[in-house]
């Protein structure tokens, strides 16, 4: 009989105030997908520093009058090096060689560039590819033989700044529409308090304990924000199958992104739908016991 009162208390309160319970559904559910998005972001920035990182290579260009003496020093101390996990020595035909193979397509660049105009360099792996900024404090430009250090580190730090940033833009943006979700929250578990108060007397009249009277009003809020938590969820599986997998399919597949598994859309949904149920009940009891004499 309680729990029949309870529910029946509920669909009467979210058919009372529909208006308000969908704006704040969809708010909710607005705020959430752009959390699990940002989450999403985060995972992708994360797998990808993985894939990057490991590649990375720390160039050392020789000057054009290096001594034996020179590059014999510099070998020396690449291999005494703990920070150096291999490295290669290309002379200035393999540069050359190489830099014909990567611009085939491009005839008249190659055609145009003198066979000596390429450097002699070494190419060096690390055992931490985030310390690439080691090798150019140990190898300083214009010393020893040294012509240039050059690093894909630089390179990868303002990528991943720039994703860290989009990433960071999405969640501030998903805490904003959070407060404005809870603070609509408030007001409709306020408003459906008041238009029911002389229900919600009467069952205190009659030794309603008061976490019963406020039972109805922390179950609608927490619906609502398992509708809205769903709802991201199914925005998060949309945007996989039409803009991850179709979209993205040829980064994907180069290597050049990492591929969003499934698990990752399912933990992450788990997560928002959770957030929406715990988030939309707090609210709704603080608003209970501050503002709602029940």
């Amino acid at each position: 009989m309680r729990v029949n009162f309870v529910l029946s208390e509920v669909a009467t309160g979210l058919r009372r105030n529909l208006t308000m319970t969908v704006a704040m559904i969809l708010t909710t559910a607005i705020s959430l997908g752009l959390m699990g998005t940002g989450l999403l972001i985060a995972g992708m920035i994360s797998d990808m520093k993985e894939i990057y990182y490991d590649k990375v290579q720390v160039s050392i260009f020789l000057a054009d009058d290096v001594t034996d003496e020179q590059r014999t020093d510099i070998e020396a101390r690449l291999d005494a090096s703990p920070e150096v996990a291999n490295y290669i020595y290309e002379s200035k035909e393999e540069a050359y060689e190489r830099f014909q193979q990567q611009f085939s397509q491009q005839p008249e660049l190659v055609e145009n560039t003198p066979a000596d105009a390429l450097p002699e360099s070494f190419r060096v792996e690390l055992v931490n590819p985030e310390r690439y900024p080691v090798i150019a404090e140990e190898f300083p430009n214009g010393e020893a033989g040294v012509d240039q250090v050059r690093d894909e580190g630089d390179f990868l730090d303002r990528l991943f700044s720039l994703l860290n940033g989009a990433r960071n833009a999405t969640i501030a943006v998903a805490v904003v529409q959070a407060l404005a979700a809870l603070l609509l929250i408030s007001n409709t578990i306020q408003l459906a308090a008041f238009n029911r108060r002389n229900e919600t007397n009467i069952m205190r009249l009659v030794g309603a304990s008061r976490w019963y009277t406020q039972l109805p009003f922390i179950l609608e809020a927490a619906i609502a924000g398992l509708i809205g938590g769903l709802l991201a969820a199914g925005g998060l599986i949309l945007a996989k199958v039409l803009f991850v997998d179709k979209t993205l399919a040829g980064p994907i597949k180069a290597g050049i992104i990492p591929q969003i598994e499934w698990g990752a859309i399912i933990q992450n949904s788990v997560i928002v739908s959770g957030v929406g149920v715990g988030l939309a009940a707090v609210a709704a009891y603080v608003t209970l016991r501050l503002y709602v004499r029940l």
